[in-house]
C-alpha cells in the first residue's frame, strides 16, 4: 500500500528513524488494522513534510532578509497568486487525505456477513461475553482481572502482563470475521484492542457494533478505554486467536465444562454449600469494592460487615443485589447484578449474611431469588399494560403524532 511504501522509504534513511518504531502503534493483526496503520503513517509523513516545508521557508526568509544585511521590509497588502497557492495546495492535501480515510472508515463500519457474532457487555469492572451466532453459540462467561492482589499492592514483583491478564479470555478462530455487539450494564465503557483495530464505546441502553478478522494466531491484549470508575485501570481485555481446529476443540471443551458446572436450580442447597459458592461469587464480583474483610472503602463503598441492610430482611438483601441501589432516581455505585444466576445471587447473599461478624444464621434459597425476579417482572408487565391502557384513551391524531415522533411509546401506539 502507499503508506507502507512511504514508511519503508523513510525508514531506510537511517536507524535513528527506525528506532522510533517502539513508540508507534501496535503491529496490526488484520487487514483493517493494516489499513488504519498505513493511513496513520501516510498522514504522519504528510504532516512532517508540511512542517519541514513551512518552517524551512520561514527560517530561510528570516535569515536571508534580515535588516543587518541591508534588506528593507516590502510594503504591500495583497498578492493574488500567493493567496491562490495557499488555498489550492491545502485543498489538494485535504482531498488526498480524505479519499483513503473515507475508504478505510467505510471498511471499518461494514459489519455485514460475519462468521461469528459475540455480544460484549461492560460491567464495573469486568467484561461479559455471549456467543450469539456461529460456532460456539450458547457459550457465555465473564472475564475479570487475574493479576494477583499482592502484585497490585506492591508486596510482590509485577508479572510480565501486569494488569493485562484475565481469568477467561475471549477466544476466536483465525481468519474468521467476528462481529462484536457491544453494550454496557451500568456506566460507559469502551472495548479496545489496538492490534485488532477495534475501539468501540459500550453505552448503557444502546447497542453498537464493530468487527475484526484476525490474520494470525496469538494473544492480543487491550483495556477499557473509557473512564468508568474506581477500578477503570483494572479492566483488561485478552483475546486468544486459535486455529480453526483448536477453536473447535475449545468450543467442545467449553460446552462440556458449562454443562458440568451448571448450577442445579432444583437441588436442595445446604447453608454450607451456599456459603462456599457465595465466597467464590463474592471474590469474582464484589471484593474490589467491599474488600475481602467486608469493611469496604470508607467514604466510597460501605462496609458489609455489621451492615443492617445485609443482615436485615432477606427481601431487601436480595433486592439490593438483584436490582442495585438508586438514590433520587439515579444509580449509585451499587449496580444491579441481575446477570448472575438465581443460585449465584442466593449464594452470595447467604455468604454476606453469615461472613465476618455477620451472624444472620439463615440461608437464602434460589427459589427466593426466582420469586423476587418474577415479582419484578410482573410489576414491569403491569406498568406496560397501564401504558397501553393510557395510550388507548389518546385521540387518534395525538397517537399518530406520538408514533411518528420516535417517542418511546411509538411501538405501543403502533400496536
Amino acid at each position: 500500500m502507499t503508506g507502507t511504501r512511504i514508511a519503508g522509504a523513510l525508514l531506510a534513511l537511517g536507524p535513528s528513524i527506525a528506532c522510533a518504531s517502539r513508540y508507534n502503534l501496535q503491529e496490526p493483526n488484520s487487514a483493517l488494522g493494516q489499513s488504519i496503520y498505513d493511513l496513520h503513517t501516510m498522514i504522519l509523513w504528510v504532516c512532517v513534510a508540511i512542517f519541514v516545508g513551512v518552517f524551512s521557508v520561514m527560517f530561510y526568509s528570516v535569515f536571508k532578509h534580515r535588516k543587518s544585511v541591508g534588506h528593507k521590509a516590502a510594503n504591500f497588502h495583497e498578492n493574488t497568486l500567493v493567496e491562490v497557492i495557499w488555498t489550492v495546495i491545502p485543498f489538494i492535501i485535504l482531498i488526498g487525505i480524505a479519499v483513503p480515510a473515507t475508504r478505510t472508515l467505510l471498511h471499518q463500519r461494514d459489519t455485514s456477513a460475519p462468521d461469528l457474532t459475540i455480544k460484549v457487555t461492560g460491567y464495573q469492572w469486568k467484561w461479559g461475553y455471549d456467543y450469539l451466532q456461529g460456532e460456539g453459540e450458547g457459550i457465555s462467561f465473564l472475564s475479570t482481572l487475574s493479576t494477583p492482589r499482592d502484585q497490585i499492592d506492591g508486596t510482590a514483583p509485577k508479572g510480565e502482563h501486569y494488569l493485562l491478564e484475565v481469568d477467561e479470555p475471549l477466544v476466536v478462530p483465525v481468519g474468521k470475521k467476528v462481529r462484536l455487539v457491544i453494550t454496557a450494564a451500568d456506566v460507559l465503557h469502551a472495548w479496545w484492542v489496538p492490534a485488532l483495530a477495534v475501539k468501540q464505546d459500550a453505552i448503557p441502553g444502546f447497542v453498537r457494533d464493530s468487527w475484526f478478522k484476525a490474520e494470525r494466531e496469538g494473544v492480543f491484549r487491550g483495556q477499557c478505554a473509557e473512564l468508568c470508575g474506581k477500578d477503570h485501570g483494572f479492566m483488561p481485555i485478552v483475546v486468544h486467536v486459535l486455529s480453526e481446529a483448536n477453536y473447535a476443540k475449545w468450543v467442545g471443551e467449553r460446552k462440556q465444562k458449562m454443562a458440568a458446572g451448571a448450577d442445579d436450580l432444583n437441588k436442595p442447597w445446604t447453608a454450607d454449600e451456599l456459603k462456599s459458592r457465595g465466597a467464590q461469587v463474592f471474590a469474582q464480583n464484589c471484593v474490589a469494592c467491599h474488600q475481602g474483610d467486608g469493611m469496604g472503602i470508607p467514604g466510597t463503598f460501605p462496609a458489609l460487615n455489621g451492615s443492617k441492610v445485609v443482615t436485615g430482611a432477606t427481601e431487601g438483601s436480595i433486592a439490593t443485589v438483584l436490582h442495585g441501589v438508586a438514590r433520587d432516581g439515579k444509580p449509585t455505585a451499587m449496580q444491579a447484578f441481575k446477570q448472575l444466576s438465581d443460585v449465584e445471587i442466593a449464594a452470595v447473599v447467604t455468604y454476606a449474611r453469615n461472613a465476618w461478624d455477620n451472624k444472620a444464621g439463615d440461608a437464602i434459597s434460589p427459589a427466593d431469588v426466582k420469586a423476587a425476579r418474577s415479582k419484578q417482572s410482573a410489576a414491569a408487565n403491569g406498568a406496560e399494560a397501564a401504558a397501553v391502557m393510557n395510550v388507548a384513551a389518546v385521540p387518534a391524531s395525538v397517537a399518530g403524532a406520538l408514533a411518528s415522533s420516535g417517542d418511546g411509546l411509538s411501538a405501543v401506539v403502533a400496536r
